[in-house]
């Protein structure tokens, strides 16, 4: 049943048969899914690059990322943990950004020169904000769900199947909810759509060739926790905390 299963003594098991199993990395997957998504928002947000003629934010570079940890979590933990790591994800985002307008709003001391550098790279554009962390929500769990009802569908093959799918209609939540909220009115319609496209296009474009990658830390996971967890009879409510 499952794509590991010919290399390891793993058991595929529903989600309500994990309760109280140990889970030795699940810690570590959720620690380095809020750290990047964190970190990508206020390193590479800021930033706008060129490269062969297209234009995108910096932290385009590395926030898909959080969408394969995100595939990672729900493969391997399935969804109701993975729910969890994302609602940590959004408090996380909130927290930033709450802390980000309290620093950057705090006078400055007297001789200190270095406030407007801070608002230039924290300062608060409260509709961005807004669009960001609505569009990060949405379209996590849109990308959880559908990976983990495409395993039940594929049996558990095919797992390039489920995480490059499940990003396609992820990330384009994601864009569809974030430029319009973040940017309709400002741009033109046409510079909306096209760094629209363009972006989600490049977003599931990475996640496609970290598909390698995802097999290999998959697979580990999978062996080292010695399961294999469908989602069958699972509560995909995104507003409920059980696992």
């Amino acid at each position: 049943m499952s794509e590991t299963s010919s290399t390891a003594p793993i058991r595929a098991i529903r989600a309500s048969e994990v309760s109280g199993k140990p889970l030795r990395y699940y810690d570590f997957v959720m620690a380095a899914f809020v750290a990047v998504l964190l970190l990508s928002n206020v390193i590479g947000a800021a930033k706008l690059s060129e490269v062969g003629g297209f234009v995108f934010g910096a932290g385009i570079l590395f926030f898909p990322i959080s969408y394969v940890l995100g595939d990672i979590l729900t493969e391997v933990y399935g969804y109701a943990r993975a729910r969890r790591v994302i609602w940590a994800g959004f408090v996380g985002l909130l927290f930033m950004a709450l802390m980000s307008w309290a620093v950057v709003a705090m006078p400055p001391a007297p001789g200190w020169e270095g406030q407007g550098a801070y608002e230039q790279v924290f300062g608060q554009v409260w509709r961005i904000v807004i669009a960001s962390i609505t569009a990060f929500w949405v379209g996590e769990f849109v990308n959880s769900y559908v990976l983990a009802r495409m395993k039940v569908w594929t049996s558990g093959r095919m797992l390039w199947t489920r995480t490059i799918g499940s990003t396609i209609v992820g990330q384009g939540f994601d864009s569809l909810i974030f430029y319009p909220v973040a940017f309709y009115g400002t741009w033109s319609n046409e510079q909306l759509v096209t760094v629209m496209v363009t972006n989600w296009a490049l977003k599931v474009a990475w996640e496609a060739a970290l598909t390698p990658v995802t097999y290999v830390v998959v697979n580990t996971l999978k062996r080292r926790e010695g399961l294999d967890l469908y989602d069958e009879d699972t509560d995909f409510s995104p507003f409920h905390a059980k696992v």
